[in-house]
């Protein structure tokens, strides 16, 4: 079944959350076939929201997820969430008809830790998780904006970054707020990419030009998280390899529960200019 949001469609919906902190955004196609809403900068006291979309150019159902995740991005519709995204390309599509360019293990096994965590769920695509919470269709730009709306509601534990010389990103977390007994904390470190395209030449996509935004395309834990008083603190050495797109590179670092899930402490800064 093929799951889609066109961008009338979820103009509709923005406007059919009256009451709500919703604000309208207008969709403007800026690359043939793939509608963008008009950048909006958050205000700098929203909670960031961390959106997770899991994703492959070789499913048929995830081209309409990835764009509603661009517009999510682009767009900040929810007043009071600073929505951070990562489209997170799976591996298990790559044998059938069209290998991912963007695929990679690890998303494949986040993806599966997060079923786990909501008791066995079945793995599928497109699949988008709020703040390692809330999971459903990821096409659904209802959905989306009534998760990230509550999302916005939840105080998160400060995380400040900043860039040092030789692309070396001092991170630093403040001591974690609602941490559940038992549990135990990681922090993990994410490089993005926006504004890729891809040509998809087989499969299930075959002739499609596909746009893309926040691309995953470096995910490790650093390390477990202590709840001391002081937080945290490290520098991360950061390479950014050939490829990429240096101008449209972000780091993502946020704190995560090893066994919930729960997005505890989130930020993002733009890489540095060369």
């Amino acid at each position: 079944m093929t799951f889609r949001i066109g961008a009338l469609a979820f103009l509709v919906v923005i406007l059919g959350w009256g009451g709500r902190r919703l604000i309208q955004a207008n969709d403007s196609g800026v690359n043939p076939g793939h509608a963008q809403a008009a950048t909006r900068t958050p205000d700098p006291q929203s909670t960031p929201v961390l959106v997770e979309l899991f994703t492959s150019e070789g499913c048929s159902s995830c081209p309409p997820a990835d764009a509603l995740l661009s517009r999510l991005g682009r767009s900040q519709p929810v007043v009071g969430a600073n929505i951070i995204v990562l489209e997170e390309h799976v591996t298990y599509w790559d044998d059938l008809g069209w290998k991912d360019p963007f695929s990679f293990a690890a998303a494949t096994e986040r993806q599966r830790e997060y079923g786990d965590a909501f008791r066995g769920k079945e793995l599928y695509t497109p699949q988008m998780i709020v703040d390692g919470r809330t999971e459903f269709v990821g096409s659904s730009g209802r959905d989306a904006l009534r998760v990230i709306d509550g999302a916005s509601r939840k105080p998160k534990t400060a995380v400040h970054l900043s860039w040092d010389a030789n692309d070396a990103l001092a991170i630093h977390v403040d001591p974690l707020l609602g941490l559940d007994a038992g549990d135990s904390p990681q922090i993990f470190f994410a490089i993005t990419e926006d504004m890729l395209h891809s040509d998809v030449k087989s499969g299930e996509n075959a002739g499609r030009g596909l746009e893309h935004t926040g691309v995953v395309r470096q995910l490790i834990s650093l390390e477990k998280l202590d709840t001391s008083r002081e937080g945290f603190s490290s520098t991360v050495a950061v390479r950014a390899a050939r490829e990429w797109n240096r101008a449209n590179l972000r780091a993502v670092v946020f704190a995560q529960e090893r066994h919930s899930r729960r997005i505890l402490a989130l930020a993002a800064i733009p890489f540095p200019a060369e």
